[in-house]
């Protein structure tokens, strides 16, 4: 049970940090990769902290955590360049989709292999989220929105893989957002040419800092302790809740109201996940 809850309790930041970013990129709060720069410093800043409290070092140059901070500043940069053009709910949709075909074709790689039901409930979640973003109807976003969440899907989906074999969290997570403060700052050098004039609300940096603070450092931190404990494949299935609560973060903070395809379609995901997660029957077995 405790497993489950900090399990829930991540997928709540995840869906958190998609509302909070459009409401500060996608409100012109604070302009995109302004957002992914502040969010990394504030969650470097919070977990260099918790790790020089408890006398830890952060080794930067080892291969695995310099690779997890480049996937985590390509899903940083993505994600808050793709909420400048679509609903919280609709890119936790994508992202998390993205991030369930990464996860899957991941823990094949890696020899997993999942049960027949666990196929099942993803195939069933993932045509939830095709039927949302199929074009026409309510949903709509530009390609470009759509590339750049896929991106991050990418970046995010393998960020997680390199989770499964963390022995130090805390240290992991803290390196990655080292890097990732690095990498994001270099991003935006780059975009203004080396200019430091930044036109960002006082709003918007401080969604900023919330969600890198809280809802990704200390968050990514918690996912990182659960992941080995969670398989590839289940770790990518549970991620599919995260649209449906970002969609009700937005529906209830954001006015975006959903409409009718959106609640079907969230109640197949929903449907689709809890079956996969069901207890696989063994031969031999009954009903007591």
């Amino acid at each position: 049970m405790r497993l489950i809850g900090l399990t829930a309790l991540v997928m709540v930041a995840f869906a958190a940090n998609s509302v909070l970013n459009r409401a500060a990129v996608g409100a012109g709060e604070i302009g995109a990769l302004d957002f992914a720069l502040v969010r990394a410093v504030a969650g470097a800043a919070v977990l260099v902290l918790l790790l020089r409290l408890r006398h830890a070092r952060v080794p930067l140059l080892e291969p695995r955590r310099a690779l997890g901070g480049l996937m985590l500043t390509t899903y940083l940069v993505g994600f808050s360049l793709a909420y400048l053009a679509m609903d919280a709910g609709l890119g936790a949709l994508i992202l998390f989709g993205g991030v369930q075909v990464t996860m899957f074709a991941g823990a094949l790689a890696l020899g997993e292999r999942p049960p027949a039901r666990r196929w099942v409930g993803a195939g069933l979640a993932l045509a939830g989220l095709g039927w949302l973003v199929w074009p026409g109807g309510d949903v709509a976003a530009p390609l470009w929105a759509v590339a750049a969440m896929g991106a991050a899907a990418a970046g995010w989906g393998v960020y997680s893989l390199l989770g499964r074999g963390s022995a130090d969290p805390l240290g992991d997570t803290g390196a990655a957002f080292v890097w990732a403060t690095a990498a994001c700052f270099l991003a935006v050098l780059v975009q203004t040419g080396g200019a430091t004039a930044n036109d960002a609300t006082a709003l918007g940096l401080a969604l900023a800092v919330i969600s890198g603070a809280v809802t990704s450092g200390l968050g990514y931190a918690l996912w990182y302790a659960v992941l080995p404990r969670l398989g590839a494949s289940v770790a990518g299935l549970v991620q599919l809740s995260v649209p449906v609560i970002a969609a009700l973060g937005g529906a209830v903070l954001l006015a975006e109201a959903p409409g009718l395809r959106m609640l079907a379609a969230g109640a197949l995901v929903l449907g689709g996940i809890a079956w996969g997660l069901m207890p696989q029957r063994t031969r031999g077995s009954s009903a007591s």
